[in-house]
């Protein structure tokens, strides 16, 4: 469970990171690209620091990830220079793909009927026998 201090280093590392990376994308002149931090999640340490991204369009996504990931002591450095006066020590960054929307969406076609697994049974995965 997390505690009030995880989460509020969590929502001042999530507001620093959106502006960021949404400054890297403007700067770079990157159009028809999204970045979202939908969530931070803080170990009880304090030391690092799970960062859920979404991306938009999902095709960029891993290829964006992959960036992010390479230029991820870049990014500390630039978080640590707008939290200096509220953190002593920047936790590490880990970066992650949120999928939560994709997982939703799945839901949703499941629950209208169209990807029914009753009626079409090519959906249901095919059970191997051990």
């Amino acid at each position: 469970m997390e505690t009030n201090r995880q989460k509020k280093i969590g929502g001042v590392i999530q507001k620093d990171l959106v502006d960021i990376l949404q400054g890297e994308v403007r700067k770079n002149g990157i159009s028809n690209l999204v970045i979202s931090v939908s969530k931070v999640v803080v170990t009880s340490d304090l030391s690092i620091a799970t960062v859920h991204l979404s991306i938009f369009p999902q095709e960029k996504a891993a290829e964006t990830l992959a960036a992010i990931k390479t230029n991820a002591p870049l990014i500390k450095h630039d978080l640590a220079q707008r939290v200096k006066l509220q953190l002593r020590k920047v936790p590490n960054l880990v970066f992650f793909i949120d999928d939560s929307l994709d997982y939703i969406e799945k839901i949703d076609k499941a629950l209208a009927g169209k990807e029914n697994p009753i009626v079409n049974r090519e959906l249901l995965e095919k059970r191997r026998k051990s």
